[in-house]
């Protein structure tokens, strides 16, 4: 359905302001980069050099227990003593091929990690898409803008403090993080990789805001492992629950006990030559009542976004519902009133909590929990947009 006039014209400006990057990690993946730090500081490892090369080695060793290497990987991490950071790696039980230092530059050296090899009691069990993505955040974080140039202790720091930061791109500087690293902290301020230091509080620079690794405290995961656990267990009740199949017979058994204006309701559903919904289909949306699962915390803010990009979607929504209705003669379902307005790569959950919001704002209304009967509400009629009967009731109480 195109625009209105005034939805164009009340439609937000583009902004002006450059977009920041999407987030390189999610939480889950951000935990994983936050492991991998805390395998490598707790290796015997001496030298920072051999510190930033463990890291390096450690996330492509991390599935199979062997890390390739290339002599030109390691010229590339800028080592002040590679050779000494080598050795570190041999001593702590890693099997480091000799032809890393001396050989081809290009010949990759699969360096064997013992403790990353495959099995129980495995330090790291990261799925192959996860190590990917920590392995690229890694490699983006040491070479990002403001500490290409800076010392391997400034960029094993970034590497840290990058990975325990929040969304919000402050966090506090983790108890293992090295002493080295901790000297290096003025260098990353100075070079704008960090915004500010305060003790132990700290914010990463804008420009390389897209490497925080969306860091959670212990209560913000305990609240999430509840919410999880709620949702699974309505999920769980909803499965226990599950009404019987609707039969031919048990439907018309329905139908025989329900009042005639809903009766003619579910007769234009059920016989709605555009729609042509399948039996089965009518008859659940109407005989059964839908689940009540708890709306999952990401949906809230995924809908705050969303609603900033469609200001105008409590119009749009009502003057589709009429035009939808003089088509079908009934309104829509949820998923074709999205559908229709362009909606249509909404996720299930946050689509449920959009149509919510706009019948919780009166731009629609519906006769709930009776499916298909989505109609412009009291707002919406006080802005001329209204079914019919609608219009002639506002007409009658202006008098």
């Amino acid at each position: 359905m195109p625009k209105s006039a005034d939805a164009v014209e009340t439609a937000a400006p583009p902004s002006s302001k450059p977009v920041p990057p999407p987030f390189l990690l999610t939480p889950r993946q951000g935990e994983a980069a936050r492991a991998l730090l805390s395998y490598v500081i707790e290796l015997p490892l001496v030298s920072v050099d051999a510190q930033l090369l463990a890291v390096v080695v450690a996330i492509r060793a991390a599935r199979g227990g062997i890390g390739n290497l290339t002599g030109t990987d390691l010229r590339s991490l800028r080592l002040e003593n590679p050779e000494q950071a080598v050795a570190e790696l041999a001593t702590a039980g890693w099997q480091v091929p000799e032809s890393l230092i001396g050989g081809d530059p290009d010949e990759p050296a699969g360096i064997v990690v013992p403790e990353l090899a495959p099995g129980p009691g495995h330090p790291m069990p990261l799925g192959k898409g996860t190590r990917s993505r920590v392995s690229g955040w890694a490699m983006r974080t040491r070479v990002a803008k403001p500490v290409r140039k800076t010392t391997p202790a400034a960029r094993l720091a970034a590497l840290f403090l990058a990975a325990h930061s929040a969304a919000d791109l402050s966090g506090h500087i983790p108890a293992g993080l090295p002493g080295d690293c901790r000297d290096a902290l003025p260098e990353l301020l100075a070079k704008g990789f960090l915004a500010d230091v305060s003790g132990d509080a700290y914010r990463l620079g804008p420009v390389v805001g897209h490497l925080a690794g969306m860091f959670r405290t212990p209560e913000e995961l305990a609240e999430l492992a509840e919410q999880e656990a709620a949702q699974r267990a309505a999920r769980e009740a909803v499965a226990a629950a599950e009404p019987p199949e609707i039969t031919p017979a048990r439907w018309a058994e329905w139908k025989s006990g329900i009042s005639p204006a809903l009766l003619r309701h579910v007769e234009a559903v059920e016989q709605c030559p555009l729609c042509r919904f399948s039996f089965g289909r009518v008859a659940n949306a109407f005989a059964t009542s839908p689940p009540e699962v708890p709306v999952p915390r990401s949906v809230f803010s995924a809908y705050e976004t969303w609603r900033d990009a469609h200001p105008d979607c409590g119009r749009e929504a009502a003057a589709f519902t009429v035009a939808f209705r003089a088509e079908h003669g009934h309104g829509p379902s949820y998923g074709q009133l999205c559908k229709g307005l362009g909606w249509k790569k909404l996720p299930r959950s946050l689509r449920g909590f959009v149509v919510h919001r706009i019948v919780a704002e009166d731009w629609l209304t519906d006769t709930s929990p009776v499916p298909w009967t989505l109609r412009p509400g009291k707002v919406a009629q006080t802005h001329g947009i209204a079914l019919p009967a609608q219009a002639v009731r506002v007409s009658r109480s202006s008098r």
